[in-house]
């Protein structure tokens, strides 16, 4: 299969200098500059402001500021059934099944590991081997929050420094192993009916991965860098934010063995919002 241009392009051009050079325009507080760049995106996206806890542009202090916006309250209600496993994110469930052994599906005719996307440690990911994952994508125009789909408690967070590929249909379906060489933010947790990882990817012009216990985490060191957190010490309800991203990426999610039966039928349609049902637990015990 014949490589798009664009993608070449990616291998050629500075990833990481043109990203973070792209982070820093996108914290600028000079008004001029920043509301330039709100405007622009909203009319180029079509970004429903009315949604937002604060509706003016002109209210965020940056375009950062405004990436992350808050919501009102309300405005993504949680699926109430007491089974239910909700969506982390606004954006389209690109990928969604089981875990064979090991092995996730990344796009049609293309795989990874398990392994490879939770840091290259055997033992993480031995307890989501043959379980269930799904891969919400966010695009520009989406709430840029993830939240969590089971109420957790926090194991351990990994910091994976790697490459910055955009990440889109079109590169998960021409370069092998794309969420596990990006730059990424491992998240594992312990819920009340089994483990439970959330990877935030990051990409191209992804300026930054913020979590609501470590802040800033990406980018960071130049190796892996683990932390382990006692059991109780960060916990986070069902819905609860997990962190956010300062421009756009993806959120991958992996639930041990047993635990999760998927809506097959939400990587077919146009979209999900966070806080709607992706999911059933097998067991409510």
């Amino acid at each position: 299969m014949k490589q798009p241009f664009f993608i070449t392009l990616q291998e050629w051009v500075p990833q990481k200098a043109l990203t973070r050079m792209a982070g820093k325009l996108a914290a600028s507080e000079k008004p001029w500059l920043k509301q330039q760049m709100i405007n622009r995106f909203i009319a180029r996206y079509g970004v429903n402001m009315q949604e937002a806890l604060h509706e003016d542009p002109a209210h965020y202090r940056s375009f950062n500021e405004f990436f992350t916006r808050a919501l009102k309250p309300h405005v993504r209600p949680l699926a109430e059934a007491p089974a239910a496993v909700v969506c982390p994110a606004d954006g389209v469930a690109s990928a969604i099944g089981n875990i064979n052994a090991d092995t996730l599906i990344q796009a049609k005719g293309k795989t990874y590991t398990a392994t490879a996307l939770l840091g290259g440690d055997a033992l993480r990911a031995e307890r989501f081997h043959n379980g269930t994952f799904a891969t919400v994508y966010l695009s520009p125009k989406d709430y840029h929050r993830v939240h969590s789909p089971l109420a957790c408690s926090l194991r351990e967070m990994v910091y994976v420094p790697g490459k910055l590929y955009s990440v889109n249909q079109t590169t998960a379906e021409h370069i092998d192993n794309l969420f596990a060489i990006n730059e990424r933010v491992v998240c594992i947790f312990d819920t009340a009916h089994g483990p439970m990882a959330v990877v935030l990817v990051g990409a191209m012009i992804v300026a930054a991965i913020e979590t609501v216990w470590a802040g800033r985490v990406a980018p960071g060191f130049d190796g892996v860098t683990v932390k382990s957190y006692k059991p109780q010490q960060v916990q986070i309800a069902k819905g609860g934010e997990i962190g956010r991203f300062l421009l756009g990426s993806t959120a991958i999610i992996l639930f041990g063995p047993g635990m999760v039966q998927w809506q097959m039928d939400l990587s077919q349609g146009p979209g999900v919002r966070m806080g709607q049902q992706l999911g059933t637990l097998a067991t409510t015990d």
